[in-house]
């Protein structure tokens, strides 16, 4: 089944406005607000494996999409569309944190984001060579996770003193035992095939304390995919994500002391719950120099992320520049010394 929300005024289609977080129609502004619009209630099944064919009640064209795809756009009409029957039962995403910036919003935001790149080719910077940005709900999942660690260490004291003619060095040893109990909320892992997780990661962090009950009507006029993974597939990159933090907690219980050699670390990491979610990502291609880049910036925050193409030159002028300021520093330095200056 294929989910339209219709202007009650004039008929035409309408979509998530991140600005007012209303729906609000293309052609004559009306504007409902989300909370009194019910989702629908599907009971049809497809097989998950397979391309689905839909047709758009828009303009009666036919969308073929992928098994992943929630919402898209049509390719005919420009109509947005949301696949609901896709949307049901285990597959309905419990929370979604609905976009915030504006499709020129980001536009623009990346635009200034290019500029202030130091070492990119001036081309990069001053050509309009955006091939296309999408609004894309990305599904997470959000995990909730109790850490149980018991850890021996051996540490020393060590103390230098002199005493008469001699110096000596005395050594303390000591047994330290821990046993710490730790919780992490909500940490995010993507769960689609096709967002490369360094990317993703990188987007972060979101502002969790937007997150909103899902509902359909937030996904119009963007293109929104269901996860690829379940949650218990992911739980492995869920606790690799907070292994180093882990580490770091237990460095800090183990202070003052010279030396510390673990002689037992058990660490063990289970699942209390796992969130479906939806987080807003706004994806820009950019055509340069005969090769495409991609760019991902958060939906809610702006933060943006990718790998911009660099410059030879540039970078060949940023280290003259680093020598030349050091020769300085060090021609002043030894005037100095030699009672030049």
């Amino acid at each position: 089944m294929v989910v339209h929300y219709k202007c009650p005024n004039c008929g035409d289609d309408m979509g998530f406005d991140s600005q007012s977080g209303m729906l609000s129609c293309h052609s004559c502004g009306k504007k409902d607000n989300i909370e009194n619009i019910p989702n629908e209630f599907i009971t049809t099944t497809f097989a998950e494996d397979e391309a689905k064919e839909y047709h758009c009640k828009n303009c009666g064209a036919i969308l073929l999409t992928e098994a992943e795809t929630m919402a898209t756009t049509c390719s005919f009409c420009g109509a947005g569309v949301v696949l609901a029957d896709r949307l049901s039962g285990t597959l309905a995403p419990s929370k979604v944190i609905p976009f915030t910036i504006s499709k020129e919003e980001a536009m623009s935001a990346f635009r200034n984001w290019c500029r202030n790149g130091r070492l990119t080719p001036k081309g990069f910077m001053t050509a309009d060579r955006m091939k296309g940005i999408i609004g894309i709900y990305v599904p997470f999942w959000l995990y909730d996770l109790n850490s149980k660690i018991k850890v021996n260490a051996l540490c020393t004291k060590v103390r230098t003193y002199t005493r008469g003619d001699y110096i000596y060095t005395e050594t303390k040893y000591f047994d330290v035992y821990r046993e710490i109990n730790l919780d992490y909320i909500k940490v995010p892992v993507d769960a689609s095939e096709k967002m490369n997780d360094e990317l993703m990661d990188r987007l972060e962090p979101y502002h969790y304390g937007a997150l909103k009950d899902f509902k359909m009507p937030y996904l119009a006029g963007y293109i929104a995919e269901k996860y690829t993974y379940n949650d218990v597939e992911l739980l492995p990159r869920a606790k690799s994500k907070i292994e180093s933090y882990i580490d770091s907690y237990i460095r800090s219980t183990i202070t003052g002391y010279t030396t510390v050699k673990y002689n037992s670390k058990r660490v063990d990491i289970r699942k209390r719950h796992a969130y479906y979610v939806l987080l807003p990502v706004w994806m820009v291609y950019y055509d340069y120099d005969k090769s495409e880049y991609t760019f991902a910036m958060n939906g809610q925050t702006g933060k943006v992320v990718g790998t911009p193409p660099i410059s030879a030159a540039k970078v060949g002028m940023w280290f003259s520049g680093i020598a030349g300021i050091m020769f300085i520093a060090l021609r002043i330095l030894s005037l100095i010394i030699g009672g030049g200056l």
